[in-house]
């Protein structure tokens, strides 16, 4: 079975996230520029309220025997310090049920025997 990875992280973070990854054998990443907000609800300075903070998701679809090594990994270089802050992101986790390769039109296994 694939497993598609999807994590939403500090921006400053992400080339560590990256080459993490890239280290562990794991360089298939699609990168996006987000913004978003979590339980804090934005930041507030001042008067003014941001509630769009500016994010990066990286999202990478592995096998499932894979899964928690690369959790580990982007949760270990995304932390912002020992035990984590707030704003550090979340990593959502979902089965793959079919994978199309667009340059050959083949379907390609979503699940390993």
């Amino acid at each position: 079975m694939m497993i598609m990875i999807r994590a939403i992280i500090r921006p400053e973070k992400s080339d560590a996230v990256l080459a993490a990854l890239m280290d562990a054998g794991f360089p298939a990443v699609t990168k996006y520029s987000v913004a978003g907000r979590g339980k804090q609800r934005g930041i507030k300075i001042g008067e003014v309220t941001y509630d769009e903070i500016p994010k990066t998701m990286l999202m990478s679809v592995v096998n499932a025997a894979d899964k928690d090594f690369v959790i580990e990994t982007i949760m270990k270089t995304a932390r912002t310090s020992g035990k984590g802050a707030f704003g550090d992101g979340k990593i959502f986790v979902s089965e793959v049920r079919d994978v199309y390769t667009i340059s050959s039109g083949v379907k390609e296994p979503a699940s390993q025997s």
